[in-house]
């Protein structure tokens, strides 16, 4: 893959339109946008396109230095990192509210941080109003330039603007051989504090209060010799009725996070055991055919024995996925979890040998005898595996009407044992001979 030209950052006061011009920009809707201030609170990574060239853009929540509230706290920080590590800034301010003391405020700390900053007069719906762009002069941050991220108007000016003024030479974005691992489960399970010990640093913002991560955040992660993709997602909540408003889209993101990943972390805070929404993240995995280890999170706080949690844990979860007891508070079992994720990983992109296959089809047809209906026997004729990441077969037979449910999962399963793909999503397809 061809290099990035840098990263820019996008910075502003809480609701100045920064989510939706990331939207713009990237031409996706990766950013959760909504009406209520402060949706933005991680930072959030993206690759923009501009006429065949990329650069990393990164999404902040809004700075307000004069709220004291620890998460308010927390967004500003991880803002200013997003400043530090970013070749350009772009500050956004609402053209139409004028000045206000927050943009004061932010545009002090990007003066103190010497970096080459655009500043971008968001709102300017319409041509008429570009004049209100010009009181923003008084900042010292240069020239204002007028953009509509909601409509579009300025912003492919401006994506020319970003990149002749980008360095170049910036690492490309991962590639295909990367693990890409979703972080899932119920709100306030720890999914925020295992990322950050997983990266020994603050990456996203962790609080007691649910439903604090919005976005999917992507973070990159090396181990040795392998590439991780980490995505930390929003909480799952099971009844319909409680997603609502940002909720709602911020499940979506969740969804759409499982549906790119190789591996799922289903994370059951171990310290209250294994609930209906815990089953309910698990199918999510399943069904977005992610190879599925579950974390058994809160460890050190946990009085349930794993004698109690294996048994619930092998009847419920129809993958049979391993699991994992750690503790991000300490970091115990934190290098087992990751052990477990690449052969979890090996096996989802794994390839059974068509003659092994085969000859374990054998074996079978001599374990049990197949079903059978008026006078006609199912026969196993002929197995390959067609595709991997993740595993599906194709198993030829004389008439795929007699293969019963029951067989079909016991097919199934000794497939998982014999291949060691438990936690791995298996599909088999049974089809007549041509």
């Amino acid at each position: 893959m061809e290099e990035l030209l840098g990263t820019v950052a996008i910075v502003g006061f809480p609701n100045v339109g920064k989510s939706t011009l990331a939207n713009r920009l990237t031409g996706s809707r990766a950013a959760v946008v909504h009406e209520q201030p402060g949706v933005t609170r991680d930072r959030k990574e993206l690759v923009a396109d501009w006429n065949g060239k990329q650069f990393r853009l990164v999404d902040t929540g809004g700075v307000d230095i004069a709220d004291p509230s620890p998460l308010t706290r927390s967004i500003a920080q991880q803002a200013r990192e997003a400043v530090e590590e970013a070749d350009l800034v772009l500050f956004v301010v609402d053209a139409r509210a004028g000045i206000t003391p927050g943009d004061e405020e932010v545009a002090d700390i990007l003066r103190r941080a010497h970096k080459p900053v655009l500043l971008l007069a968001n709102k300017v719906d319409d041509p008429s109003q570009e004049a209100l762009a010009l009181e923003f002069h008084r900042l010292g941050l240069g020239d204002p330039v007028a953009v509509s991220a909601l409509h579009g108007s300025g912003t492919g000016d401006l994506l020319d603007e970003i990149v002749a003024r980008l360095p170049g030479g910036a690492p490309p974005p991962t590639g295909e051989e990367a693990i890409r691992v979703a972080i899932l489960g119920r709100p306030n399970v720890g999914k925020s504090s295992l990322l950050n010990e997983i990266l020994g640093r603050e990456r996203v913002i962790v609080s007691e209060k649910p439903g604090t991560t919005r976005d999917a955040i992507d973070t990159v992660f090396t181990r040795g010799e392998r590439t991780f993709v980490l995505v930390d997602t929003a909480g799952m909540r099971r009844k319909r009725k409680h997603r609502q408003g940002i909720e709602y889209y911020s499940e979506l993101r969740a969804l759409e996070a499982a549906e790119r990943a190789d591996v799922a972390l289903v994370l059951i805070d171990s310290s209250e055991g294994i609930v209906e929404q815990d089953l309910a993240v698990a199918n999510v995995a399943r069904k977005a055919q992610c190879s599925t280890l579950v974390v058994l999170s809160k460890w050190d706080v946990s009085n349930v024995a794993i004698e109690d949690m294996r048994p619930e844990l092998e009847r419920r979860l129809r993958q049979r996925p391993p699991w994992v007891a750690v503790s991000a508070k300490s970091g115990r079992g934190i290098d087992r979890m990751l052990d477990a994720i690449e052969r979890l990983y090996d096996k989802h992109t794994s390839r059974v040998q068509t003659a092994v296959l085969n000859q374990f089809v054998a074996e079978l047809r001599e374990a049990r005898e197949p079903p059978s209906r008026n006078g006609r026997r199912l026969n196993l004729l002929y197995a390959a595996q067609i595709t991997a990441r993740p595993p599906r077969f194709r198993v030829s037979v004389n008439d795929p009407t007699l293969v019963t449910r029951d067989y079909g999962y016991w097919f199934e399963n000794r497939l998982r044992e014999r291949f060691e793909l438990e936690g791995v999503p298996v599909t088999i397809d049974f089809v007549r001979r041509s």
